[in-house]
């Protein structure tokens, strides 16, 4: 019998077999089941209920009913001397003289009847809901939710932040690598932007770190961020903060329902992407095609009441706000930056320099003064290192025996940046000049990289490969090549094409010929030189 198959079809394969004529033996032995299970089926189409096995009698019964009186009598004692566990486990053995029961079975009993004895009595409060109504551009509510995508091959965990508009449930969202306080920030501003004018209202929110740096007791007050302060005066948001625990869940269940309602319908299965951009892309698309959703009963879609609702909303400032958090860190001596605890490579003649660098939620930026100078992904590690090949190209020139296990490359390979027609042609550059000369020519071919894009350098590489042509130059004509076909009009051909047709090189010297604007000269002649033959020569003299 299959693991996954059910009581009930058993019992409908054995009825089956039974009527065809097969024996009780041969049925057990075709099913794997005994003589019982077979007279069951035949009996009746519907498995038997199983029985509840009977509640097994505890040694802690018989103290039960005084439990319960003591903790009733607690209703109407003063709160601070009212029956604790442990006082409830030390009676019980001075003056009921229990033995044999431990101190976690009368836990679990108090911590189960306590509650039902409330309710008994009467004095426990019945959970109930207000329903809310909301008018169009007052209110909104704000929170993140973890969400898991495969990233560039790997599952990780990810921020989903999620805007939602309380009046017509439009929701926008966001996936940031974290949920810190530029994800917070950067969340609202495409928000904002994408629903064209902020709340009028009040926006409701957990006690996020990024927002609340303490919460004043048990009232409602707060003493925010100075960040999030001054975020909070540039778009003229006014906050609301829900209460601590599980209770303040209660208080934006839009925004904590939506969250879930996104995940299940648009994150099943897992994306696979290559980049958060690439996410974010999909994200904005789903937003676009959930205001065709109606939200429960109601008759219009949630693109018609936020119709509605954008009118309302009040209009954005004219001014930028720049939601990234500047550093000021020295680049060490292996050309990199520390930026909370990951390393991320700057180019190589910056060592030994101060630069700036801008962290945004999903990247950063490094600027030498006012000149950007790097660009990386954030990391969703701690301790990591993310380095540019392109950064260590001036330095690999003077140590090319460093390249082979240079971490930056391992980093490029993984990232499909070096590919193996780089490592083919690699190969082949060592073996015909040595290994110094033939990386040295690979790194200007790398060089290349910096003004043409990786296609039509790894075209190059390819013809170049093919016709066993190991000079950077070469690799560069063809790659230009390249570049003016496709700019001609035509797709490039493809790679195995390219590999296979085993086009000719041509020099370098010829192209550079061709290209030279024709010469309006006239061609030289030697016709000046006739008259010389001319002049008559002197006859030598005689000796006498």
């Amino acid at each position: 019998m299959a693991a996954t198959t059910s009581k009930v079809e058993l019992y409908a394969a054995i009825r089956r077999d039974s009527r065809a004529g097969l024996s009780q033996r041969a049925i057990q032995a075709k099913h794997g089941v005994g003589r019982k299970t077979v007279l069951a089926a035949e009996a009746s189409a519907w498995p038997a209920q199983r029985k509840k096995p009977l509640a097994r009698p505890s040694k802690l019964d018989r103290f039960k009913p005084t439990i319960d009186q003591w903790l009733r009598e607690d209703l109407d004692a003063p709160r601070k001397q009212r029956h604790t566990i442990k006082r409830i486990f030390d009676r019980l053995v001075e003056e009921q003289d229990m033995r044999n029961v431990s101190y976690a079975v009368v836990r679990a009993y108090v911590a189960r009847r306590r509650p039902e004895i409330r309710v008994e009595e009467g004095r426990a409060p019945t959970e109930a809901f207000v329903p809310q109504s909301h008018l169009p551009g007052a209110e909104a509510e704000v929170d993140f939710g973890d969400v898991t995508v495969r990233l560039a091959g790997e599952l990780v965990v990810l921020q989903l932040f999620s805007f939602r508009l309380s009046y017509s449930g439009k929701a926008v969202h966001r996936v940031f690598a974290t949920g810190g306080q530029e994800a917070f920030l950067e969340g609202h501003v495409h928000a904002l932007h994408a629903l064209g004018g902020a709340p009028s209202g009040k926006v409701r929110y957990d006690n996020l770190k990024a927002a609340v740096a303490r919460v004043l007791g048990f009232s409602r007050q707060r003493v925010e961020t100075d960040r999030w302060v001054a975020f909070r005066s540039h778009y003229g948001l006014e906050a609301f903060y829900c209460q601590p625990g599980l209770g303040g869940a209660h208080e934006k269940g839009g925004v904590e329902g939506d969250i879930g309602r996104f995940r299940r319908n648009h994150l099943v299965p897992v994306p696979d992407v290559a980049t958060l951009d690439e996410l974010n892309a999909r994200v904005d698309a789903w937003d676009t095609a959930d205001d065709k959703r109606r939200i429960g009963d109601r008759p219009r879609t949630v693109g018609e009441l936020f119709a509605v609702e954008a009118a309302s909303l009040k209009p954005l400032p004219v001014e930028h706000y720049e939601t990234g958090r500047w550093f000021h860190p020295r680049v060490d001596r292996y050309g990199q930056v520390t930026v909370r605890t990951n390393r991320y490579s700057v180019p190589a003649r910056l060592i030994g320099r101060q630069v700036a660098v801008l962290l945004h939620a999903s990247h950063l930026v490094v600027f030498d003064g006012r000149v950007e100078v790097a660009r990386h992904e954030r990391m969703l590690t701690k301790g990591g290192t993310r380095l540019d090949l392109d950064h260590y190209l001036e330095t690999l020139i003077r140590k090319p025996g460093a390249l082979p296990g240079a971490t930056a490359l391992e980093q490029a390979r993984a990232a499909g940046q070096f590919t193996p027609v780089h490592d083919a042609w690699w190969a082949g550059a060592c073996k015909a000049h040595g290994d110094t000369a033939g990386t040295r020519a690979l790194i200007e071919v790398l060089l290349l990289h910096r003004h043409m894009p990786q296609e039509q350098v790894v075209a190059g590489l390819a013809i170049a490969l093919k016709v066993g042509a190991w000079t950077a130059d070469a690799v560069a004509l063809e790659a230009r090549k390249a570049a003016d076909t496709e700019r001609a009009g035509p797709p490039a051909p493809d790679l195995h094409d390219t590999l296979t047709q085993a086009p000719i090189v041509a020099s370098l010297t010829q192209r550079r010929l061709a290209r030279l604007p024709p010469d309006p000269r006239p061609l030289p002649s030697v016709a000046a030189y006739d008259q010389l033959l001319r002049l008559a020569r002197p006859a030598p003299r005689r000796r006498p």
